[in-house]
């Protein structure tokens, strides 16, 4: 065999990749998950629509085995899913062990940049402090649970309860934060309706980047707005020793809602530039 054609035998088999053209989608979804906050996007996302399909499958199985259609009125693809939704929780809380360094690297960053307005700096000063809270209890009660520290249950359940208000406090915030952010918003875009005074200003490229960005920004804000929505039963749900849900099918029901908003925020946020 000559050497031209062992080379196209080669290109042939081995080279396949060749004929698949660059993927800006690939390098998207690449580029998302290479981030620690991306990929537990994609694992709340995951384990939220596993845990809501469980009792849903559940309740099928049950349905099907009163009709005769059924031999047990249980579903091993439940089973499954619950063991994948479980697996995933375990992993995001694994992950979390090291969420402190962002929290110490945005409060440094906070004092040396610090937001455009001091209701906006008090608000971040005492949320940033809540997580510095939040992310020992919740180590503690998930170690404790887990049998890998000495902890009693009383205890593990104590951190467990003030872990959860930690994380309240942040969301209660956040709602504080966001009706800041839409008010200087608001004020920028009034500046801009003002400025264009004419209407060859207002049509001018400059003009439409500018209304592009307040669009961006709105729509940014709008969809925090839907995840605080979600999380805010979660962390009311699980800071209370009764709880407020006697359903499990809600906590995971509010969840699936924050995590499609998180994971829809972050797959934007980490969008290439637009070609124009």
């Amino acid at each position: 065999m000559s050497k031209s054609t062992t080379a196209k035998a080669n290109d042939l088999i081995l080279g396949v990749f060749s004929r698949l053209p660059p993927s800006p989608e690939l390098d998207h979804a690449v580029r998302f998950l290479s981030t620690w906050s991306g990929s537990d996007r994609l694992f709340q996302l995951v384990e939220n629509s596993a845990k809501l399909l469980v009792p849903l499958l559940e309740m099928r199985a049950r349905m099907e085995y009163r009709n005769g259609l059924r031999k047990i009125p249980s579903s091993t693809t439940a089973a499954r899913w619950k063991k994948l939704g479980t697996v995933i929780s375990d992993a995001r809380t694994m992950l979390r062990l090291w969420g402190l360094l962002p929290i110490f690297q945005w409060l440094i960053s906070l004092e040396r940049t610090p937001p455009p307005t001091r209701r906006l700096l008090t608000i971040e000063r005492i949320q940033g402090l809540s997580m510095l809270a939040y992310y020992p209890l919740e180590h503690l009660y998930y170690f404790g649970s887990q049998g890998i520290l000495p902890i009693s249950k009383e205890r593990i359940g104590k951190y467990s309860l003030w872990s959860c208000r930690a994380w309240a406090l942040y969301v209660f915030l956040q709602f504080l934060h966001l009706k800041e952010d839409w008010r200087l918003l608001k004020m920028r875009e009034r500046a801009i309706t003002k400025d264009a005074t004419t209407e060859k200003r207002a049509s001018s490229p400059e003009q439409q980047n500018l209304r592009l960005e307040i669009q961006r920004r709105k729509n940014a804000i709008l969809n925090e707005l839907v995840v605080n929505l979600g999380n805010l039963p979660l962390t009311v749900h699980w800071s209370l020793k009764g709880g407020l849900f006697k359903n499990e099918f809600w906590v995971h029901f509010f969840g699936l809602i924050a995590a499609v908003a998180s994971f829809r925020g972050s797959w934007i946020a980490t969008a290439g530039p637009v070609r124009g």
